[in-house]
Order: C-alpha cells, then structure tokens, then sequence
C-alpha cells in the first residue's frame, strides 16, 4: 500500500479556512484511508492508500473537504518516497545557514515551476537563493532582508493559489513521520 502526503494549501491561517486537525483525520479514516495522521494546523496529512492515481487521489479528498467544510481547497500530493527525494535532493545551500529561512515551495497540479517563475520573477542573488525541481522550488532567503527577497512576496503573486509552503523543517518531519 502506498504512503502519501497530502498537502492542504491556505487553511486555518488568520481565522480563515478554519479545518480541525481530529475531524480531517476523521473524514479521511471515513474514507478508508489508513494510517492517517496529521501534523501541525496546516494540513499536513499522512495516510496510506491502495490507490495509485495521484490525480483521482487530489480530487476525492478535494471533494471530501469540500463536502465536510464547505472549502475549495487546493491539495497536492506526494508520496513517501518523493518527500524522502525532495530533501535528499535539495541544493547544497537549502537548509543550511542560521537565521535563514528555507521553504520548500510545493507545486499544485497542473501548474509548473517554469510557471510559477514567470508569474514571481527572477531573485534578487542579493537577499536570496533558488532552485528547481520537478515539482518543488528551493528557496532560501536571511531572516534579516527576508522582505527585501522578490520571492518573499509570492504570497500576492498571481500563482499563490496553485503552490502550498512548507518550510525546511516540516518537510523534515513529514519525511520522519512517513517512516513510522
């Protein structure tokens, strides 16, 4: 059976969107998922599932959501194995440096990172770092200019809702959890 992780973009932030952690393992467990288990507030979802269509995956759950929270939620999917690459993957830099910040930046389907940095921009080498893989954006900006990086502002880009963030040390988690 297949492990994944689904990642739930833009809930329970400032007030909005708001999903209880117990009750979305619940629907998933309804929906005979096995193995659930959530981390953190922002929907961060790990299940197992004899599916292997990733997109029939995406949609059930975005039809669960919506049936129980009345929510469009965009959702993406990775599976164990992939997380596990993403960060045995990921450049030299990410994830390295004290007061940096590092976001693995998670694509939603269809859209593609050639997209997404259209949409943002070129970095500013200056305040930030970037790299590309085939479905997730490195990025890594200092603490201290954070608000200077052009990609700290992808929150009001154009492609916000079609990427969900998580940062270096969920990622981390994700992967450990996926293990046990």
């Amino acid at each position: 059976m297949e492990k994944y992780i689904a990642l739930l973009r833009g809930i329970n932030v400032g007030g909005k969107n708001k999903i209880p952690m117990p009750v979305l393992k619940k629907i998933f467990e309804d929906a005979n998922f096995s193995s659930v288990k959530t981390y953190i507030n922002s929907g961060n979802i790990i299940f197992s599932s004899p599916m292997t269509d990733k997109k029939a995956l995406i949609q059930q759950i975005e039809t669960l959501i919506q049936d129980e929270f009345q929510l469009n939620i965009p959702v993406t999917i990775v599976t164990d194995t992939e997380i596990n690459d993403t960060l045995k993957n990921a450049p030299d830099w990410w994830d390295q440096a004290d007061e940096t910040i590092h976001y693995a930046i998670f694509l939603i389907p269809p859209i593609t990172t050639d997209e997404v940095s259209a949409a943002v921009g070129e970095i500013n080498p200056e305040y930030e770092q970037i790299d590309f893989g085939e479905n997730i954006i490195y990025w890594s900006a200092p603490r201290k200019t954070f608000n200077k990086a052009r990609w700290s502002k992808i929150a009001s880009s154009k492609v916000n809702n079609q990427v969900t963030i998580r940062n270096s040390n969920t990622v981390k988690k994700l992967m450990t959890l996926c293990q046990d």
